[in-house]
C-alpha cells in the first residue's frame, strides 16, 4: 500500500471517529436521563402587619426581671396573633420612667413608631416617690391630647398605689385615670395589675414586678379592650 492511499484512508478514519463522539456526546447531552438543574421556588412574601401596638410605660411594661420574650407586648403579640390579629406589638417601656419621662419622650416614639394604638401604662413611679397627683394628671393629658391629636388611639392603663401612702393620696391617684379617660372618649384598663397585685406567686422577689406568669394574667387583663381598638380601627 502506498503512502498516499495509507494516510487517506488513516484520516477518513480519524473523522468518522470524531463524527461518532461529537454524536455520542449530543446523544448524551440530551438523554431524558440526564438531571435537569434544580429550581428553588422563591419565598413568599411575609404578611404585612395589619398595624403597630406600641406599649409605652415604665419597668412594668419593659418587663424588668424576666426573659423579653415574656414581658407582656411580646405575649400580647402572641395571643393576637393566634386569633387572627396580625398586629406587631412594639414594647416601649423604660424602667424608672415617670409620667414626665413618658411625656418627655412621646414625640419621639410616635415619629419611630407610627403606632396605631398606644397602650399608655405610666405613674407607677410618680406615685412611689409621692408626686403630686396633680403632676400626674397634667401628664396624661398632655399626652393622650398628643397621641389622639395625630389619630392614634389609646388605651390608659388604670393604676392604684400601696395603701401605706395614706387614703387621701390613694383616692386622688386612682381616681385619675377614669376621669381622663372619659374626658377624652379614651379606652381604659381600671387597673393594671388586676389579679397580678398583691399575689406573691405572680410576682417577683420585689413583689412589686410580674414574673412571667404574672404577664400571662396582665396579658388576660388586657387583650379584650386591645381588641376593642383593633375593631374601632378597623371601622374608621
Amino acid at each position: 500500500m502506498n503512502n498516499d492511499l495509507w494516510y487517506h484512508r488513516r484520516t477518513v478514519r480519524l473523522k468518522w471517529l470524531v463524527l461518532a463522539i461529537a454524536f455520542s456526546l449530543l446523544f448524551l447531552g440530551c438523554s431524558p436521563d440526564s438531571p435537569e438543574p434544580a429550581t428553588v421556588a422563591p419565598a413568599p412574601p411575609a404578611p404585612a402587619y395589619e398595624g403597630t401596638i406600641v406599649a409605652v410605660g415604665d419597668s412594668l411594661t419593659a418587663g424588668l426581671g424576666v426573659d423579653e420574650k415574656m414581658a407582656y407586648p411580646a405575649q400580647l403579640e402572641r395571643r393576637l396573633t393566634a386569633d387572627g390579629y396580625n398586629f406587631r406589638v412594639v414594647n416601649a417601656g423604660v424602667s424608672g420612667e415617670t409620667s414626665s419621662g413618658a411625656l418627655s419622650r412621646i414625640d419621639w416614639v410616635v415619629a419611630s413608631l407610627q403606632p396605631d394604638i398606644v397602650i399608655l401604662e405610666t405613674g407607677a413611679n410618680d406615685g412611689l416617690r409621692g408626686l403630686d397627683p396633680g403632676l400626674l394628671e397634667s401628664n396624661l393629658n398632655r399626652l393622650v391630647e398628643r397621641l389622639t391629636r395625630q389619630n392614634i388611639q389609646v388605651i390608659l392603663a388604670g393604676m392604684q398605689m400601696l395603701p401605706n401612702l395614706g387614703p387621701d393620696y390613694i383616692r386622688a391617684f386612682a381616681d385619675i385615670y377614669p376621669r381622663i379617660a372619659a374626658k377624652h372618649g379614651i379606652l381604659l384598663i381600671p387597673f393594671f395589675l388586676e389579679g397580678v397585685a398583691g399575689r406573691p406567686e405572680l410576682n417577683q422577689d420585689d413583689r412589686m414586678h410580674p414574673t412571667a406568669e404574672g404577664y400571662v394574667r396582665i396579658v388576660e387583663t388586657v387583650y379584650p379592650t386591645v381588641v376593642t381598638a383593633i375593631q374601632r380601627r378597623r371601622l374608621r
